[in-house]
């Protein structure tokens, strides 16, 4: 189904060792609009969706993978060089005394991830709308990100995917629009 590039989709950098934003990065890893709820909650959705917007659903929940993997390197580049001290000023000492640097599935609060992030309704203008929502809020939290830092190499990452969430978002209204007009062409005939 898959073909792996051993790259990321837009290149990830970072001016500087940031163990805050760091921590602040988590709510898109594992938090409940993060990418990896939005990953799965799309990839789920989509054996209940009719075959004319399966496709969407695929795409971006593949792409949203791929958003993960760039949230994790983030994440590694920002807290490579700190030191325990940094971690623990940062609120990441107790991810520090479980796992030294591996991340870990977590919001920024350090609430564990949990399967109860991801929707499905089996109703698909109702999943879809949920998708539209999801896109909505990870585009807001990127936005708070960008504005909480003052590196402009992260910055330029976390610009590149607040835009691929209006992207998904408008993904996720032009296949609500393919539904309703299928539907009006049934009622008409």
């Amino acid at each position: 189904m898959w073909i792996y590039e051993k790259k990321l989709q837009y290149p990830v950098r970072v001016g500087k060792c940031d163990v805050r934003m760091a921590r602040y990065l988590t709510e898109q890893y594992g938090g409940a609009d993060g990418e990896l709820a939005a990953a799965l909650r799309y990839m789920n959705q989509r054996y209940a969706i009719p075959d004319k917007v399966i496709g969407v659903l695929t795409d971006i929940s593949t792409e949203e993978f791929a958003h993960l993997e760039m949230i994790a390197t983030m994440i590694y580049k920002l807290t490579k060089d700190a030191s325990v001290e940094e971690l623990e000023a940062a609120g990441l000492g107790p991810n520090y005394a479980q796992r030294d640097h591996a991340l870990f599935y977590q919001n920024s609060a350090g609430v564990p991830w949990t399967a109860s992030y991801i929707q499905a309704k089996g109703d698909p203008i109702a999943d879809l709308y949920e998708d539209i929502a999801a896109e909505e809020k990870a585009r807001a939290t990127y936005q708070w990100l960008i504005d909480m830092t003052d590196d402009v190499d992260l910055q330029d990452s976390l610009k590149f995917l607040r835009e691929r969430e209006i992207i998904h978002a408008i993904r996720f209204k032009e296949s609500v629009q393919i539904l309703i007009d299928e539907k009006d062409k049934k009622r008409i005939f």
